[in-house]
Protein backbone atom coordinates (compact mmCIF):
# COMPACT_ATOMS: atom_id res chain seq x y z
CA UNK A 1 0.00 0.00 0.00
CA UNK A 2 2.91 2.36 0.59
CA UNK A 3 4.77 1.53 -2.64
CA UNK A 4 4.93 3.84 -5.64
CA UNK A 5 3.06 2.15 -8.52
CA UNK A 6 3.93 4.42 -11.42
CA UNK A 7 3.81 2.89 -14.92
CA UNK A 8 7.12 1.45 -16.06
CA UNK A 9 9.13 4.00 -18.03
CA UNK A 10 10.11 3.54 -21.68
CA UNK A 11 13.72 3.56 -22.86
CA UNK A 12 14.86 7.15 -23.33
CA UNK A 13 18.59 6.53 -23.82
CA UNK A 14 19.91 6.35 -27.37
CA UNK A 15 22.83 4.21 -28.55
CA UNK A 16 25.55 6.72 -29.47
CA UNK A 17 28.16 4.59 -31.19
CA UNK A 18 28.45 1.68 -33.54
CA UNK A 19 27.89 -1.53 -31.62
CA UNK A 20 29.77 -4.77 -32.19
CA UNK A 21 28.44 -7.12 -34.84
CA UNK A 22 28.25 -9.94 -32.29
CA UNK A 23 25.57 -11.11 -29.90
CA UNK A 24 25.34 -9.92 -26.30
CA UNK A 25 24.80 -12.80 -23.86
CA UNK A 26 24.26 -13.02 -20.12
CA UNK A 27 24.53 -16.51 -18.62
CA UNK A 28 23.15 -16.58 -15.08
CA UNK A 29 24.06 -19.82 -13.38
CA UNK A 30 22.27 -21.05 -10.28
CA UNK A 31 23.87 -21.31 -6.85
CA UNK A 32 27.51 -21.37 -7.96
CA UNK A 33 30.01 -20.75 -5.17
CA UNK A 34 32.72 -18.73 -6.87
CA UNK A 35 35.59 -20.25 -4.90
CA UNK A 36 34.61 -23.80 -5.90
CA UNK A 37 35.70 -23.35 -9.54
CA UNK A 38 39.26 -24.02 -10.69
CA UNK A 39 39.56 -20.53 -12.18
CA UNK A 40 39.35 -19.11 -8.65
CA UNK A 41 40.88 -21.75 -6.39
CA UNK A 42 43.69 -24.29 -6.55
CA UNK A 43 41.32 -26.85 -5.04
CA UNK A 44 38.42 -25.88 -7.29
CA UNK A 45 36.47 -28.07 -9.69
CA UNK A 46 37.09 -28.20 -13.44
CA UNK A 47 35.06 -25.37 -15.00
CA UNK A 48 35.98 -25.57 -18.68
CA UNK A 49 37.20 -21.98 -18.38
CA UNK A 50 40.77 -22.34 -17.12
CA UNK A 51 42.18 -23.89 -20.31
CA UNK A 52 39.16 -23.75 -22.59
CA UNK A 53 38.78 -25.51 -25.91
CA UNK A 54 37.94 -22.28 -27.69
CA UNK A 55 39.75 -19.49 -29.49
CA UNK A 56 37.57 -16.94 -27.72
CA UNK A 57 39.50 -15.05 -25.05
CA UNK A 58 38.51 -15.65 -21.43
CA UNK A 59 38.68 -12.64 -19.12
CA UNK A 60 38.30 -13.83 -15.54
CA UNK A 61 37.27 -11.13 -13.09
CA UNK A 62 37.65 -13.68 -10.30
CA UNK A 63 35.46 -13.70 -7.24
CA UNK A 64 32.67 -11.13 -7.29
CA UNK A 65 30.10 -9.92 -4.79
CA UNK A 66 26.58 -11.06 -5.63
CA UNK A 67 23.66 -8.64 -5.66
CA UNK A 68 21.98 -10.50 -2.82
CA UNK A 69 22.04 -14.02 -1.39
CA UNK A 70 18.71 -15.17 -2.87
CA UNK A 71 17.75 -15.96 -6.46
CA UNK A 72 14.71 -13.71 -6.95
CA UNK A 73 16.27 -10.38 -6.05
CA UNK A 74 19.53 -11.17 -7.83
CA UNK A 75 17.85 -12.15 -11.08
CA UNK A 76 15.44 -9.23 -10.91
CA UNK A 77 18.22 -6.68 -10.64
CA UNK A 78 20.26 -8.38 -13.37
CA UNK A 79 17.25 -7.81 -15.66
CA UNK A 80 16.42 -4.25 -14.51
CA UNK A 81 19.73 -2.85 -13.32
CA UNK A 82 20.37 -0.31 -10.63
CA UNK A 83 22.95 0.80 -8.13
CA UNK A 84 23.06 0.10 -4.42
CA UNK A 85 21.45 3.52 -3.93
CA UNK A 86 18.65 3.41 -6.50
CA UNK A 87 17.88 -0.28 -7.21
CA UNK A 88 14.47 -0.16 -5.55
CA UNK A 89 13.38 2.50 -8.00
CA UNK A 90 14.87 0.84 -11.08
CA UNK A 91 13.23 -2.55 -10.48
CA UNK A 92 9.91 -0.83 -9.79
CA UNK A 93 9.73 1.68 -12.63
CA UNK A 94 12.66 1.56 -15.07
CA UNK A 95 12.85 -0.42 -18.35
CA UNK A 96 13.93 -4.05 -18.47
CA UNK A 97 17.09 -5.16 -20.27
CA UNK A 98 14.89 -6.52 -23.08
CA UNK A 99 13.56 -3.06 -23.93
CA UNK A 100 17.08 -1.63 -24.09
CA UNK A 101 18.05 -4.48 -26.41
CA UNK A 102 15.03 -3.89 -28.66
CA UNK A 103 15.76 -0.16 -28.81
CA UNK A 104 19.31 -1.02 -29.93
CA UNK A 105 17.94 -3.30 -32.69
CA UNK A 106 18.71 -6.62 -31.05
CA UNK A 107 16.42 -9.63 -31.25
CA UNK A 108 15.63 -10.75 -27.69
CA UNK A 109 15.90 -14.38 -26.55
CA UNK A 110 15.36 -15.98 -23.16
CA UNK A 111 16.66 -19.51 -22.50
CA UNK A 112 15.15 -20.82 -19.27
CA UNK A 113 16.29 -24.25 -18.06
CA UNK A 114 14.68 -23.99 -14.62
CA UNK A 115 10.96 -23.87 -15.44
CA UNK A 116 8.65 -25.63 -17.89
CA UNK A 117 5.22 -25.16 -19.43
CA UNK A 118 5.61 -21.42 -19.86
CA UNK A 119 5.85 -20.80 -16.10
CA UNK A 120 7.40 -17.51 -15.02
CA UNK A 121 10.02 -17.15 -12.31
CA UNK A 122 11.97 -14.44 -10.50
CA UNK A 123 9.04 -11.98 -10.72
CA UNK A 124 8.77 -12.00 -14.50
CA UNK A 125 5.26 -11.10 -15.69
CA UNK A 126 3.19 -10.71 -18.86
CA UNK A 127 4.43 -7.17 -19.45
CA UNK A 128 8.07 -8.26 -19.41
CA UNK A 129 7.31 -11.38 -21.44
CA UNK A 130 5.93 -9.19 -24.26
CA UNK A 131 9.44 -7.79 -24.89
CA UNK A 132 10.96 -11.25 -25.44
CA UNK A 133 10.95 -12.41 -29.06
CA UNK A 134 11.91 -16.04 -28.41
CA UNK A 135 11.53 -17.94 -25.16
CA UNK A 136 13.00 -21.44 -24.88
CA UNK A 137 12.24 -23.96 -22.14
CA UNK A 138 12.99 -27.69 -22.05
CA UNK A 139 9.80 -29.46 -21.00
CA UNK A 140 10.83 -32.89 -22.28
CA UNK A 141 14.47 -32.86 -21.15
CA UNK A 142 15.57 -34.45 -17.88
CA UNK A 143 16.88 -31.93 -15.36
CA UNK A 144 20.40 -33.35 -15.32
CA UNK A 145 20.54 -32.90 -19.13
CA UNK A 146 19.08 -29.42 -19.35
CA UNK A 147 22.25 -27.35 -19.00
CA UNK A 148 23.76 -29.36 -21.84
CA UNK A 149 20.60 -28.71 -23.88
CA UNK A 150 21.10 -25.01 -23.10
CA UNK A 151 24.66 -25.21 -24.45
CA UNK A 152 23.36 -26.71 -27.70
CA UNK A 153 20.61 -24.11 -28.06
CA UNK A 154 22.88 -21.19 -27.20
CA UNK A 155 25.46 -22.40 -29.73
CA UNK A 156 22.79 -22.39 -32.44
CA UNK A 157 21.96 -18.77 -31.69
CA UNK A 158 25.61 -17.74 -31.58
CA UNK A 159 26.14 -19.41 -34.97
CA UNK A 160 23.05 -18.10 -36.80
CA UNK A 161 24.49 -14.77 -37.98
CA UNK A 162 21.68 -12.70 -36.42
CA UNK A 163 22.30 -10.05 -33.78
CA UNK A 164 20.65 -11.04 -30.53
CA UNK A 165 20.55 -10.31 -26.85
CA UNK A 166 20.32 -13.67 -25.06
CA UNK A 167 19.68 -14.16 -21.36
CA UNK A 168 20.17 -17.66 -19.94
CA UNK A 169 19.01 -19.08 -16.62
CA UNK A 170 20.83 -22.40 -16.09
CA UNK A 171 19.92 -25.26 -13.79
CA UNK A 172 23.33 -25.01 -12.16
CA UNK A 173 23.76 -26.37 -8.65
CA UNK A 174 20.71 -25.55 -6.53
CA UNK A 175 19.76 -28.24 -4.04
CA UNK A 176 19.09 -31.11 -4.41
CA UNK A 177 22.58 -31.80 -5.72
CA UNK A 178 22.55 -35.58 -5.39
CA UNK A 179 21.02 -36.17 -8.85
CA UNK A 180 22.15 -33.26 -11.03
CA UNK A 181 25.01 -35.21 -12.60
CA UNK A 182 25.28 -38.60 -14.34
CA UNK A 183 27.16 -41.46 -12.73
CA UNK A 184 30.01 -40.88 -15.19
CA UNK A 185 30.75 -37.59 -13.42
CA UNK A 186 30.65 -38.95 -9.87
CA UNK A 187 34.36 -38.39 -9.34
CA UNK A 188 34.33 -36.91 -5.85
CA UNK A 189 33.73 -39.30 -2.94
CA UNK A 190 32.23 -39.84 -0.42
CA UNK A 191 29.00 -38.22 -1.60
CA UNK A 192 25.28 -38.13 -0.87
CA UNK A 193 23.14 -41.10 -1.84
CA UNK A 194 21.48 -40.68 -5.22
CA UNK A 195 17.67 -40.53 -5.12
CA UNK A 196 16.74 -40.40 -8.82
CA UNK A 197 14.96 -37.06 -8.44
CA UNK A 198 14.21 -35.11 -11.61
CA UNK A 199 13.69 -31.67 -10.09
CA UNK A 200 15.45 -28.32 -10.34
CA UNK A 201 14.74 -27.23 -6.75
CA UNK A 202 13.57 -29.15 -3.69
CA UNK A 203 14.70 -29.40 -0.05
CA UNK A 204 15.69 -33.01 -0.52
CA UNK A 205 19.34 -33.29 0.44
CA UNK A 206 18.77 -34.14 4.12
CA UNK A 207 20.92 -31.30 5.41
CA UNK A 208 21.24 -32.44 9.01
CA UNK A 209 23.76 -29.77 9.93
CA UNK A 210 26.61 -32.07 10.98
CA UNK A 211 30.06 -31.79 9.43
CA UNK A 212 30.00 -35.44 8.34
CA UNK A 213 26.96 -34.60 6.23
CA UNK A 214 28.53 -31.45 4.80
CA UNK A 215 31.50 -33.49 3.54
CA UNK A 216 29.07 -35.63 1.52
CA UNK A 217 27.21 -32.55 0.36
CA UNK A 218 30.32 -30.71 -0.77
CA UNK A 219 31.44 -33.70 -2.85
CA UNK A 220 28.03 -34.07 -4.52
CA UNK A 221 28.17 -30.34 -5.19
CA UNK A 222 31.60 -30.74 -6.79
CA UNK A 223 30.24 -33.49 -9.05
CA UNK A 224 27.37 -31.23 -10.06
CA UNK A 225 29.81 -28.43 -10.94
CA UNK A 226 31.91 -30.83 -12.97
CA UNK A 227 28.87 -31.65 -15.10
CA UNK A 228 26.78 -28.46 -15.13
CA UNK A 229 29.65 -25.97 -15.36
CA UNK A 230 32.65 -27.83 -16.80
CA UNK A 231 30.54 -30.03 -19.05
CA UNK A 232 28.36 -27.10 -20.08
CA UNK A 233 31.28 -24.98 -21.27
CA UNK A 234 33.00 -27.92 -22.94
CA UNK A 235 29.84 -28.53 -24.98
CA UNK A 236 29.26 -24.84 -25.70
CA UNK A 237 32.80 -24.23 -26.92
CA UNK A 238 32.72 -27.38 -29.05
CA UNK A 239 29.58 -26.20 -30.83
CA UNK A 240 29.66 -22.39 -30.84
CA UNK A 241 31.60 -19.80 -32.77
CA UNK A 242 31.87 -17.02 -30.21
CA UNK A 243 33.32 -14.55 -32.71
CA UNK A 244 32.52 -10.94 -31.78
CA UNK A 245 29.92 -11.95 -29.20
CA UNK A 246 30.20 -10.56 -25.68
CA UNK A 247 29.31 -13.30 -23.19
CA UNK A 248 29.13 -12.61 -19.45
CA UNK A 249 29.02 -15.60 -17.10
CA UNK A 250 28.08 -15.31 -13.43
CA UNK A 251 25.73 -16.77 -10.82
CA UNK A 252 22.74 -15.39 -8.98
CA UNK A 253 24.28 -16.02 -5.55
CA UNK A 254 26.90 -18.11 -3.82
CA UNK A 255 26.69 -20.90 -1.25
CA UNK A 256 27.93 -21.64 2.23
CA UNK A 257 28.90 -25.25 2.98
CA UNK A 258 30.03 -24.60 6.55
CA UNK A 259 33.70 -25.20 5.74
CA UNK A 260 34.79 -23.70 9.06
CA UNK A 261 33.34 -26.67 10.93
CA UNK A 262 30.23 -24.93 12.26
CA UNK A 263 26.81 -26.57 12.50
CA UNK A 264 24.25 -25.44 9.92
CA UNK A 265 21.35 -26.65 7.78
CA UNK A 266 21.22 -24.03 5.01
CA UNK A 267 23.32 -23.02 2.00
CA UNK A 268 21.88 -19.58 1.09
CA UNK A 269 18.95 -17.19 1.58
CA UNK A 270 19.65 -16.98 5.30
CA UNK A 271 18.79 -13.79 7.25
CA UNK A 272 22.27 -13.62 8.79
CA UNK A 273 24.38 -15.06 5.96
CA UNK A 274 27.91 -16.30 5.86
CA UNK A 275 29.98 -14.25 3.42
CA UNK A 276 30.19 -17.17 0.97
CA UNK A 277 26.46 -16.80 0.20
CA UNK A 278 27.42 -13.60 -1.59
CA UNK A 279 30.49 -14.82 -3.53
CA UNK A 280 30.03 -15.69 -7.21
CA UNK A 281 32.19 -16.17 -10.31
CA UNK A 282 32.39 -13.37 -12.89
CA UNK A 283 33.85 -14.06 -16.33
CA UNK A 284 33.68 -12.29 -19.68
CA UNK A 285 34.10 -14.49 -22.75
CA UNK A 286 34.84 -13.13 -26.21
CA UNK A 287 34.06 -9.50 -26.88
CA UNK A 288 34.93 -7.32 -29.89
CA UNK A 289 38.46 -7.86 -31.16
CA UNK A 290 39.30 -4.17 -30.91
CA UNK A 291 38.50 -4.23 -27.18
CA UNK A 292 40.57 -7.27 -26.20
CA UNK A 293 43.51 -5.34 -24.77
CA UNK A 294 41.10 -3.20 -22.77
CA UNK A 295 39.26 -6.25 -21.44
CA UNK A 296 42.51 -7.93 -20.43
CA UNK A 297 43.62 -4.85 -18.54
CA UNK A 298 40.24 -4.48 -16.83
CA UNK A 299 40.16 -8.13 -15.72
CA UNK A 300 43.66 -7.89 -14.31
CA UNK A 301 43.02 -4.60 -12.53
CA UNK A 302 39.60 -5.56 -11.15
CA UNK A 303 40.28 -9.21 -10.31
CA UNK A 304 38.48 -10.19 -7.06
CA UNK A 305 37.28 -6.60 -6.65
CA UNK A 306 33.91 -6.12 -8.36
CA UNK A 307 30.26 -7.04 -7.94
CA UNK A 308 27.32 -8.07 -10.09
CA UNK A 309 26.02 -4.51 -9.88
CA UNK A 310 28.52 -3.95 -12.72
CA UNK A 311 26.85 -6.44 -15.09
CA UNK A 312 23.84 -4.42 -16.29
CA UNK A 313 25.93 -1.35 -17.24
CA UNK A 314 28.34 -3.62 -19.15
CA UNK A 315 25.47 -5.13 -21.13
CA UNK A 316 24.19 -1.67 -22.07
CA UNK A 317 27.66 -0.60 -23.15
CA UNK A 318 27.98 -3.69 -25.33
CA UNK A 319 24.68 -2.70 -26.99
CA UNK A 320 26.11 0.67 -27.96
CA UNK A 321 24.75 2.97 -25.26
CA UNK A 322 26.74 5.94 -24.00
CA UNK A 323 29.03 5.33 -21.05
CA UNK A 324 28.09 8.67 -19.53
CA UNK A 325 24.36 7.96 -19.86
CA UNK A 326 24.77 4.50 -18.36
CA UNK A 327 26.80 5.68 -15.37
CA UNK A 328 24.29 8.40 -14.53
CA UNK A 329 21.47 5.88 -13.91
CA UNK A 330 23.06 2.45 -13.59
CA UNK A 331 26.55 3.01 -12.24
CA UNK A 332 29.95 1.74 -13.37
CA UNK A 333 30.70 -1.17 -15.71
CA UNK A 334 33.40 -3.85 -15.63
CA UNK A 335 35.86 -1.58 -17.44
CA UNK A 336 35.74 1.09 -14.76
CA UNK A 337 38.56 1.57 -12.27
CA UNK A 338 36.09 3.03 -9.75
CA UNK A 339 36.30 0.98 -6.52
CA UNK A 340 33.41 -1.31 -5.63
CA UNK A 341 32.30 -1.75 -1.99
CA UNK A 342 32.39 -5.56 -2.44
CA UNK A 343 29.15 -5.96 -0.52
CA UNK A 344 25.93 -7.89 -1.06
CA UNK A 345 22.46 -7.00 0.14
CA UNK A 346 20.94 -9.10 2.93
CA UNK A 347 17.71 -7.06 3.06
CA UNK A 348 16.96 -6.72 -0.65
CA UNK A 349 13.19 -6.49 -0.16
CA UNK A 350 13.40 -3.49 2.16
CA UNK A 351 9.83 -2.38 2.88
CA UNK A 352 7.83 -0.08 5.16
CA UNK A 353 10.67 2.30 5.84
CA UNK A 354 13.35 -0.32 6.37
CA UNK A 355 16.67 -0.01 4.57
CA UNK A 356 18.92 -2.41 2.68
CA UNK A 357 21.62 -4.07 4.78
CA UNK A 358 25.02 -4.41 3.13
CA UNK A 359 27.38 -7.19 4.13
CA UNK A 360 31.03 -6.68 3.24
CA UNK A 361 33.07 -9.64 2.00
CA UNK A 362 36.64 -9.71 3.34
CA UNK A 363 38.46 -11.44 0.50
CA UNK A 364 40.98 -13.16 2.75
CA UNK A 365 38.21 -14.79 4.81
CA UNK A 366 36.38 -16.53 1.94
CA UNK A 367 36.33 -20.29 2.50
CA UNK A 368 37.86 -22.35 -0.31
CA UNK A 369 37.06 -26.02 -1.04
CA UNK A 370 38.69 -28.26 1.59
CA UNK A 371 40.82 -30.94 -0.04
CA UNK A 372 40.36 -33.08 3.09
CA UNK A 373 36.80 -33.89 1.91
CA UNK A 374 37.95 -36.15 -0.88
CA UNK A 375 38.95 -39.80 -0.65
CA UNK A 376 42.22 -40.35 -2.50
Amino acid sequence: MTEDHRPREPVTLKPDRKKSAGDVVLIVDESIAGAYLDINSETGVYSGLANPATEAPIHNFGLAAAITNCSVGANLLLRYGGTRDNYRNTIRSKPAIWTFAKAAQFETIYIDAQRTGGAYQNLMDDTERAWIDQWDQFDNVAVLRRDHAVAEQLAEYLNDGRQQFILVNKVGAHFPVSDKFPKSHARYYPMLKRKNLDVTEAPADELDGRQSNWVLYRNSYRNTLLWNVGGFFDRLFAKAHIGEATVIYTSDHGQTFHERGEYGEATHCTPNPQIEEGVVPLVLIGGPKLQQARWSKAAQRNHDKLSNYRVFPTLLYAMGYSKADIEREYGFDLFSAEPDPFTFNVNFNARLGSNPIWKHIPLEKIAHPPSSDILK
